[in-house]
């Protein structure tokens, strides 16, 4: 069986591709640009084409496509042409991961450093799964690892509704905040979308949610009234009325410095200790969700704790870039309010009482519409930020949408729509003691060598 990836080299279509590759399949595919992710590919003895063009779809090959995939692709049209199958990327890692005992990890934000955790810490717990993980994950330098395993821990992505293509055996959902409503409309379908995937866990399989989340406390709920198990984790706000599950993990005496989380988790009886090597209250709601499903999955409690230390991060959530003249440059993913709001909160402790400055590109036109006051909101955590346009990705630049929607809420911000602009400024007002964050989802991961070039440091 043989398949060819079109968008091979983004972040979602490169572990697919990694993956059916270590199974045997032929892989090949085209991107429209050249990258770290098609040198990786190449490296691996997978065929990889930049530029699209019809000629280089083998007539025998299955498709497989991401939403971000046109109609008028050339590729995709000779293969509807042809009568050839098409597969969405999530269709096939369903395939790839066909038999296993499949892990998907779903929310809004936090889906791929809490995969990247699970993934990390089952490793080193000696159980060596398969994973499938949006980013790189530290000290795998890769997203994706088929392993010796039965178990297969993915990413799971909500934002088109394609974690519906998953069956997994255990489902652990960090958030259902509502985003990506050019696609669901409303909150309601948002939430009920999540409460189709929970009835997509196998019989007898279990959903763990995060019940600080007020969206996330409605699915566990919703999904434990239709008959299925649910245990959940949280303790970090101060509602002491929000709903729990059957199990509930409490997490106590939150500790935060830089590069370092430690808390206290009880659940079911025990208790342990987490210390983490990532920073951020966030990531300790994440690493309990990781608890919880290496519990589910035959791991002892201590054991997963203690294995969840060896967690170094996944890349661009808050990834360090480099350090010039007592200056830091961090990158973030940050796309959504309240992933900003989590990295600056983060910053703020790593910057030990230093000047934060953010260089954000905005994500989406119906996102930076529907969310401009709620972006305004997040960044008065920082001290500065210079704001660039918006990546439009799969969308068209919408009449009198710009990221100005934002900057125009933020006292002292500065509106560059150049982005190699935007960073030589930012690079410019940093001073000695200063943290620096590139964010968002799309390019502007870029403009961190050119503020580091003009800091005169090097990675």
């Amino acid at each position: 069986m043989s398949f060819y990836l079109i968008g091979i080299g983004g972040a979602g279509m490169s572990v697919v591709a990694e993956l059916l590759h270590a199974k045997g399949e032929v892989v090949c595919g085209s991107d429209a640009k050249d990258s770290k992710n098609l040198d990786h590919l190449r490296s691996l003895g997978i065929e990889v084409f930049v530029g699209h063009d019809a000629a280089h779809v083998p007539a025998d090959a299955r498709v497989v496509i991401s939403t971000a995939v046109r109609e008028s692709n050339p590729e995709l049209a000779i293969a509807r042409e042809r009568g050839q199958e098409v597969l969405h990327r999530s269709q096939a890692l369903a395939l790839a991961a066909k038999g296993m005992d499949f892990v998907a990890v779903a929310g809004a934000h936090g889906k791929t450093t809490s995969s990247g955790m699970l993934a990390a810490a089952l490793s080193q717990a000696g159980m060596d799964p398969s994973f499938a993980v949006g980013g790189v994950v530290t000290g795998f330098d890769t997203g994706a690892h088929l392993g010796a395993s039965s178990v297969f821990v993915a990413e799971a992505d909500e934002s088109d509704k394609s974690f519906l293509n998953y069956s997994p055996r255990v489902a652990l959902v960090t958030n259902v905040e509502p985003d990506h409503l050019d696609n669901y409309g409303s909150r309601e379908e948002f939430e009920q979308t999540f409460l189709k995937f929970a009835q997509k866990i196998v019989p007898g399989g279990l959903l763990v949610v995060c019940s600080d989340d007020d969206g996330a406390a409605r699915l566990g709920r919703a999904y434990e009234e239709l008959g299925g198990r649910v245990w959940s984790y949280g303790g970090l706000t101060e509602d002491e009325g929000l709903w729990r599950g059957r199990k509930h993990a409490v997490v106590s005496a939150a500790k935060l410095a830089p590069a370092h989380a430690s808390a206290t988790v009880c659940f079911d009886g025990q208790e342990t200790q987490l210390s983490l090597n990532v920073g951020g209250a966030h990531n300790l709601e994440n690493a309990t969700g990781a608890l919880l499903v290496g519990i589910e999955l035959g791991v002892p409690m201590e054991r997963m704790a203690t294995a969840l230390h060896s967690f170094k991060g996944t890349g661009r959530r808050f990834e360090l870039r480099g350090k010039a003249q007592g200056k830091v440059l961090v990158d973030d993913y940050a796309h959504h309010p309240s992933e900003v709001a989590a990295a600056l909160r983060q910053a703020r402790v790593e910057s030990g009482g230093g000047r934060v400055l953010v260089l954000f590109q905005p994500h989406l036109y119906s996102r930076t519409k529907t969310f401009a006051t709620e972006f305004a909101k997040a960044f008065q955590l920082a001290d500065r930020l210079y704001i660039t346009d918006i990546f439009g990705a799969r969308e068209d630049p919408v009449e009198g949408v710009t990221s100005q929607l934002i900057s125009n809420q933020v006292p002292g911000a500065h509106y560059i729509p150049d982005m190699r602009e935007a960073a030589q400024a930012i690079a410019n007002e940093a001073r000695e003691g200063d943290l620096v964050i590139t964010m968002g989802a799309g390019s502007i991961t870029s403009m961190g060598e050119v503020i580091l070039n003009r800091w005169g440091a090097s990675k």
